[in-house]
This record gives C-alpha cells, structure tokens and sequence, in this order.
C-alpha cells in the first residue's frame, strides 16, 4: 500500500486585509510534520499554488524552503511532489531544483516542448513504499497555460472550446508518452484547474483558464489515473467521483471560506483499491462570523465581541479574524466608521463588513446601493452592466472569455 498526502494551495506570503498569515502557516506546516509522520506517507503532494504571489517576498520564501526541509526530514523516505499554480511563477518555482532534489523534493512548472514533442520525463515522479520498492508513480501537471497546451484549434467533443480540447489533449499526450514507463504500476494525476461542479470561494480564487469557459469538465482526465489530486478551489470536495479530489487549503485564505473544513487528504492506494480520507487540521487563529447566522443592528456588535471573552494582552498574531454580518434596517450611513470606533476597542482583526441584500435586480443593487463598496462587488457583474450601458446587449460568450482573460492576468 502507498500513502499520498494531498494538499494544495498553501499561499504562503498571503496577507488577509494587510494582516499578514505567517503565524498560521508556521502553526500548520507544524502539523503536517506530525501528519506525515503519524499516517507514516509515502508522497506529499502540493497542487499549486505554493505562493500567494508570483514575485514572494524573502521572507515568504525562507518560511517555505524551511518548511519543506522539516517535512522531508520528518518523514527522510518520503517524496515530494509540487506543481506550479496560477499564483506561482513556474520559473522561479523550478529554479532551486538541484538543491531540492537533494532532499527528495521534485518541482513541476512549465509544460515545455522539443520539435512539437512534449519533455515528458519531468512529469513522472517514481513513489516507492516502505520497503523501498517502487509502488506508483506522480503524473506531476501544473497550471496549463496556454503556452502549456497544445495548438489551440477546435476539436469535436468539447463544446467547440479548443481550451477544454487542449488540456484533455494534455493530459492524454502526457500519458501515451509515459505509460511504457509506468510498468503497470498505479499512478496520481495531479491538476490545478477549476473544474466543473466545483464550489467557488468568493473574493479568493480567480478565474483562471483562459479562452471561452473557465472550467473544464471532470472526464478530461484519463479514467486510467487512480486518484487525482486538484488545486486551486480551496474547498475540500469530490468531483463528479471520489477519486478526483480537491483537498483544499490549509488555512481560510478569505472571509468566505469561513465554514470550510480546512485540511489535507490522505489517499491510500491499494493496487486498483483506492481510499480517500479528509483529515482536518485545527485553525491556528479563530476565523469567526458575528453573529453566528443571520444579521444584526450594529447597536448590538459591541455586545457580540464582549461574549467572545478575548484576552486584552493576546499578541496581535493571534488576535481572531471576524466578519461582521449588518442588517440594513435601520443602519445608518456612517455606519463604517461607527464599526471601526467599535472594533478598535477589542483585540480582533475584521476582514469583512457585510450588509444583508436587498432583493431586486443586478442592476438596481449593484449601482443603486450606496451601502456596498466597489470593493464588495463582484467585478464580472461590473463588468456586464458596463457592457451593456455602452453596447445596448448583454456580452456574449467571447465577450466573457476575453474579460475572464484579462481578470486572470491582471
């Protein structure tokens, strides 16, 4: 049996309204130290989206290459295996390879090709058990740019979205030139995509693949992968079926994510047998939502953060995030200065002050609501109310591929 530790979407360097996180990624790559080496694993597999950022800072760099040597000499045996995300500069991702491989840690960017041949070796990571035998294999695919995929023609079957026909091409490309090498051994397929079905988190994952649609159905990966490993959506959550998997993000990376059963996803693979199982990881830092469910007057806040009972003398770092939820009844309009006058009296750090909606069309909340920033609303209904007060129409489907493009650059 072979145990594989999927994870994803760490963002280390990420800060959440200016309020760095680095004391909740030391907290947790802690217990993934003790993961590892408790569920006694064979791989640990991160699909992306290593940093938040495409430029991280020193400092977000040493917290990472620091966490990676513990992990590998937590568990020495083990083998790393970590793909570049849409956050990632593959490049700069790859760069330390030869030092990492020193610790058994593999590094997956950019697709690159020869003579119109796909490189396909850097994508095949050899897993071997405890015995030191080989047992299964990493099929290593990061985020597919389009410089990543094949030529972009249309190809029947896909909807007529060449995007969908690439990375299915991809994916089978990649698999024809490498199963003489697999020597029947099972293997992961790893993806850091949005695909179809998956659960969204507002205000933190962008809309990353280019051309008419976003999001690629679950079938464009080969059925001969026994489990496949995804990143980029940062709920945990099964896909279409169980062995193609999200495992999440370690930490809440947004105000949205608040509910999530933050994580890591152990996978056993048994020879055709194939077992998944969501382990949760503690937050570091209470992410919490005043009130619990519902609204409430902004008379009653202060009442709301007394009953949280916080140390005075908490050290800032730990100081819990909060989102305020506002009825609209009778809130006044300087109601966010009034929230700030509050808040600075408690040891919290707010990262979001939401006002119930009211019902009525797009239009009419969206730019007759003085109560919601532009901050607050979602861009891609700006950007379809601008479209058609200038054109008359709403955008058609190439009009949103090129927006979604642009977004995903930006």
């Amino acid at each position: 049996m072979i145990r594989i530790l999927h994870t994803a979407d760490w963002h280390v360097g990420q800060t959440l309204h200016g309020f760095s996180r680095e004391h909740e990624h030391r907290k947790v790559f802690g217990r993934l130290e003790e993961i590892v080496v408790e569920r006694n694993v064979d791989a640990l597999v991160v699909a992306g989206d290593v940093f938040d950022s495409q430029n991280p800072s020193g400092e977000a760099q040493q917290l990472l290459y620091n966490a990676l040597v513990r992990l590998s000499r937590a568990q020495r045996r083990m083998t790393v295996v970590i793909v570049a995300g849409n956050h990632d500069a593959a490049g700069r991702l790859e760069a330390p390879r030869p030092l990492l491989e020193a610790f058994n840690i593999r590094v997956v960017g950019n697709v690159r090709r020869r003579d119109r041949r796909i490189e396909a070796a850097q994508h095949l990571v050899p897993i071997f058990d405890a015995s030191g035998a080989m047992a299964a294999h990493v099929l290593a695919v990061s985020y597919p740019t389009a410089a990543c995929l094949p030529n972009l023609t249309r190809l029947d079957g896909d909807s007529g979205s060449p995007v969908i026909a690439g990375v299915r091409s991809l994916y089978a490309e990649l698999l024809d030139t490498l199963r003489g090498q697999m020597d029947g051994l099972p293997f992961v397929l790893t993806g850091h995509l949005h695909v179809a079905g998956g659960i969204e988190s507002e205000g933190a994952e962008r809309r990353i693949l280019v051309g008419a649609q976003h999001a690629v159905p679950q079938d464009v990966f080969p059925t001969e992968a026994s489990y496949v490993a995804l990143g980029h959506l940062h709920k945990a959550q099964a896909i279409g079926r169980d062995s193609v998997r999200y495992s999440g993000s370690l930490i809440p990376l947004s105000a949205t994510e608040q509910p999530y059963a933050h994580g890591v996803t152990l996978v056993s693979v048994d020879g055709p047998q194939v077992t998944s199982e969501h382990i949760p990881i503690d937050r570091p830092v209470p992410f919490l939502r005043l009130p619990e469910s519902g609204d409430m007057r902004l008379t009653e806040l202060s009442d709301h953060l007394t009953a949280l009972d916080l140390e005075p003398d908490l050290p800032i770092n730990e100081w819990p995030f909060v989102q305020i939820r506002l009825a609209r009844n009778g809130l006044p309009s300087g109601f966010r200065e009034e929230t700030d006058r509050i808040t600075e009296n408690f040891p919290v750090r707010v990262v979001d002050t939401r006002v119930d909606t009211i019902p009525g069309t797009l239009k009419e909340t969206v730019l007759s609501d003085p109560l919601i920033r532009l901050a607050e609303r979602d861009p891609e209904d700006m950007f379809k109310l601008a479209f058609e007060r200038e054109f008359g129409a709403a955008p058609g489907v190439a009009h949103l591929d090129v927006f979604h493009r642009a977004r995903a650059e930006a």
